[in-house]
């Protein structure tokens, strides 16, 4: 029975893939170790912009591996979360392609990246109630703040499971694809394909930006937050280029 973390690094994207289909690709200490190394990889790549992440079908990821959950202290739990910590810390904009089921640590790893598309197949079940076990790794934190709390509340409490759709009307996914996992995987790479194009640091910036701004109440602050990167941004070649080719299109209209 193999088990691995896939990293493929193209046209811009690290695409990092789940792949233990046996174990409906749950997470192993082992592959949550490999997932932390494959984000550090994507983030040293000065050529990757956006990572996505998604699982071997037809589960997205059905959890922490029930075994090493069970014998786990402190330490043990903490190297499980590692995995999608490494996702919610990632410095690039991060997309989760959920392509079939996302269950406890594996819905935990949908919740940590910036973005989720889900496909037809795709299922949001938070499991941990049903196995006379307490959330953990911002579980309760990270839903709150997508779904709010009633829908966190029905998902945690009550054991609601949010098919693709219904995860949609939440806000849970950004939005639905219709097709077989290759097709989810290429509607991600669309939507990641503007960060690609932009220049990588200003990316970087601009989500830490977003980190910030997110947790403050006060729109002045904010605007004072975006200042020093804007002007940055201002002097910048990039900036300088693309005004130029913006202005030599509408001098030739």
């Amino acid at each position: 029975m193999s088990e691995r973390i896939l990293s493929e690094h193209s046209a811009g994207v690290a695409l990092i893939t789940v792949d233990a289909p046996d174990r409906r690709n749950a997470l192993t200490l082992r592959l949550s170790a490999e997932l932390v190394d494959a984000i550090a990889a994507a983030e040293r790549d000065e050529n990757v912009h956006a990572v996505i992440v998604t699982g071997t079908p037809p589960a997205f990821c059905a959890g922490a591996d029930l075994t090493a959950l069970g014998a786990a202290k402190e330490e043990g739990l903490r190297e499980i979360y590692a995995g999608f910590l490494a996702v919610a810390r990632c410095t690039l904009p991060t997309i989760a392609a959920v392509g079939g089921a996302a269950v406890g640590a594996g819905l935990n790893l949908a919740l940590a990246a910036d973005v989720r598309l889900a496909g037809p197949k795709a299922r949001f079940d938070a499991r941990f109630l049903q196995l006379g076990l307490h959330p953990g790794g911002g579980m309760t934190w990270m839903s709150q703040r997508l779904v709010g709390t009633q829908q966190a509340m029905a998902m945690t409490l009550f054991g609601e499971i949010l098919d693709a759709e219904a995860a949609a009307r939440a806000g849970l996914v950004l939005r639905t694809v219709e097709g077989d996992h290759d097709e989810l995987v290429a509607a991600a790479r669309e939507l990641a394909r503007p960060a690609v194009e932009a220049p990588r640091e200003l990316v970087i910036t601009i989500k830490r930006t977003m980190r910030h701004t997110r947790g403050l109440d006060d729109h002045a602050a904010a605007v004072d937050a975006e200042l020093e990167p804007q002007l940055t941004s201002l002097d910048s070649p990039e900036f300088t280029a693309r005004l130029e080719a913006l202005r030599a299109r509408i001098a030739g209209r």
